[in-house]
């Protein structure tokens, strides 16, 4: 018997009315000091925000936009818009006023919530050029209208709300269809213009029902939200928490997430493999610096976690002198690395790019399951994943989700079919026609392959494959993943089309860099200096070298340029999703790209 999907509105309700004076949301206001919001008072606020919207007169499937970082005022606004039957718009915190501009006007935007004086200045600008545009509302008090005519705070908001309008209300909620359009969630367009892919409340609740299958997270957990809402991962796993009850704890400031995580002590936080990384280079760049003693302790303590792993993999139980082992081993080693993500995580999901195994396998061994998933926005998040409680392959993506199709066309191209997949790109139907096979499937747009198990593996962007003027061809990310793995690589940028071999740019950790340069007695005046002094273009050279000791030699990285400025959205180099924008990165380095083959 197929499970009956319960529509989100209805669900956050039945949740509000159940739990009550419960903790829904959190959120940080100062050092280890979350304020919380009760189930009772955060329904009461989405209530509220209906109501204006509607008194604002916003109609049926008309789009109401969230340009912000991460807050409570975040959700109430979505699930506020939800509640009225209109389609919430979502806009990246860190979007120009240019990439706003244009999804208020392709989605016809009519009130546009905004998180900060930044968002705000960018939307009073633009204002002029969006017809659609009635009003902007301020998030928080501390934002300066400037005097725009739009702009209004968000409790005067509230305040024109009408009680009238709770009759239109009580019929939009129950009136509400999974057919409905819930969202519009904009690709970030590495290429050409973004395109609003479109999700209806059934595509999230299917997500919703597969996640149910796939992993156990109950009212009783606690979630740390610090990726964008705004990115499809976020969002999807953020709304999930809430539709079970669970309390979900806000970051707005994501330099802050070394701290907050020792403060709520999360049982589950997604997050992106580059955040991993970082963590696994950290410590063992530290072990590197440590007593002889500590670190042969420590690699000990990975060698018995890494063997209990490989029995899990193989569905195997460990002798009792492994367990023993293991007992010491966590005792000793891994609770102090599991404290430093609070000391209660359950298992963390990854997803946004490729995760080294080695990495993944790490986070395993030392206590931290690690979740890899695989996705896009037009999949509403997860196709496959890796399950915690049975075997899976940590070289691949892992298995398919519940009832998601997925299959290898074309070009070893992946293809998906299925409840979770968009209805099209908004106002797009020819784009929305091409990335459709005549028999339905979705073309991600990613190459892959399946092995025996039925485990999936990316081999790369199509799209994005590399090919030299030897005609071989280079999967970019496969060796900036490698790379990128460096304690002193921030970023990197493969540069291959067309050449006779592999060269990269490369943004250094400049805080890592400038550690080393004290710690060996490198003297210099500015970064520019640092990055091109001969002994640190010796230790990058020989990192780069050690990285990629596993890669076919015509996919090696044969030259470098340090760079002392990190790519930025501004110049346009990286999407709102940190992705690399090549063609743009190629154009604003030529010169640079041009020298390494002049060499």
């Amino acid at each position: 018997m197929t499970k009956e999907t319960v529509h989100l509105v209805h669900k956050i309700r039945q949740q509000a009315s159940k739990y009550k004076e419960r903790d829904a949301v959190r959120f940080r206001v100062a050092d280890q000091i979350w304020e919380s919001i009760s189930w009772n008072d955060f329904s009461e606020e989405i209530d509220k925000i209906s109501l204006s919207l509607l008194s604002s007169g916003v109609g049926v499937q008309e789009k109401v936009g969230i340009y912000a970082q991460n807050m409570p005022n975040w959700t109430i606004a979505d699930f506020a818009s939800q509640q009225i039957r209109a389609v919430s718009v979502s806009i990246y915190a860190t979007s120009t006023s240019k990439q706003a501009a244009y999804i208020v006007n392709d989605a016809q935007i009519k009130v546009l919530f905004v998180g900060d004086q930044e968002q705000y200045d960018n939307a009073a600008e633009i204002a002029e050029e969006c017809p659609s545009l009635e009003w902007i509302v301020a998030m928080k008090p501390s934002i300066h209208r400037r005097g725009h005519k739009l702009g209004i705070l968000w409790d005067d908001f509230i305040e024109k709300g009408e009680k009238s309008q709770e009759a239109e209300l009580l019929k939009r909620v129950e009136d509400a269809s999974l057919t409905d359009l819930m969202t519009l969630i904009y690709t970030s367009g590495t290429t050409g213009e973004p395109k609003g892919v479109m999700m209806d409340y059934h595509n999230f609740g299917k997500q919703f029902d597969a996640h149910d299958e796939f992993i156990e997270f109950t009212d009783k957990d606690i979630n740390l939200s610090f990726l964008p809402l705004s990115h499809v991962f976020e969002r999807a796993w953020s709304t999930y928490v809430l539709y079970k009850g669970g309390v979900n704890n806000y970051l707005e400031d994501t330099k802050l997430i070394k701290e907050a995580l020792v403060e709520v002590k999360p049982n589950v936080m997604c997050a992106v493999p580059r955040f991993y990384e970082k963590i696994y280079s950290t410590i063992h760049e530290k072990v590197a610096k440590a007593a002889p003693s500590r670190q042969k302790l420590f690699h000990w303590a990975i060698g018995v976690g890494k063997a209990v792993f490989q029995h899990k993999l193989k569905n195997e139980t460990p002798s009792g002198f492994l367990k023993f082992q293991h007992k010491i081993a966590n005792k000793l080693v891994f609770s102090k690395f599991q404290k430093l993500m609070g000391g209660n995580i359950k298992f963390m999901p990854a997803g946004g790019a490729k995760l080294d195994p080695e990495i993944g396998e790490f986070f395993h061994a030392i206590g931290i399951p690690v979740v890899l998933g695989y996705g896009l926005t037009e999949t509403a998040a997860t196709v496959t994943a890796w399950y915690i409680d049975r075997a899976f392959n940590p070289n691949t993506i892992g298995t398919k989700m519940p009832n998601v199709d997925v299959k290898i066309g074309e070009n070893d191209e992946i293809l998906v079919k299925g409840d979770v997949v968009m209805k099209g790109y908004y106002n797009k139907p020819e784009e929305t026609a091409k990335v459709f096979t005549e028999d339905g499937y979705f073309k991600t747009g990613d190459a892959g392959k399946f092995d025996e198990d039925g485990n999936l593996m990316i081999t790369d962007r199509i799209k994005e494959l590399m090919k030299t003027s030897n005609g071989k061809y280079i999967a970019p990310q496969v060796v900036e993943g490698k790379i990128g793995k460096d304690h002193f690589v921030e970023q990197i940028a493969v540069i291959a089309d067309g050449k006779n071999f592999v060269s990269a740019l490369i943004v250094p950790t400049y805080e890592n860099l400038k550690e080393y340069a004290q710690e060996n007695g490198i003297s210099y005046g500015s970064v520019e200096e640092l990055v091109n002094h001969h002994d640190i273009q010796k230790l990058i050279e020989k990192r780069v070298e050690a990285q990629q000791h596993d890669l076919a030699p015509f996919e090696k990285v044969k030259r470098f340029t340090l760079l002392s400025q990190e790519f930025s959205q501004d110049k346009g180099e990286m999407t709102p999703t940190l992705k690399l924008k090549r063609k743009t990165i190629n154009e604003n380095y030529k010169n640079e790209i041009a020298a390494m083959y002049k060499k």
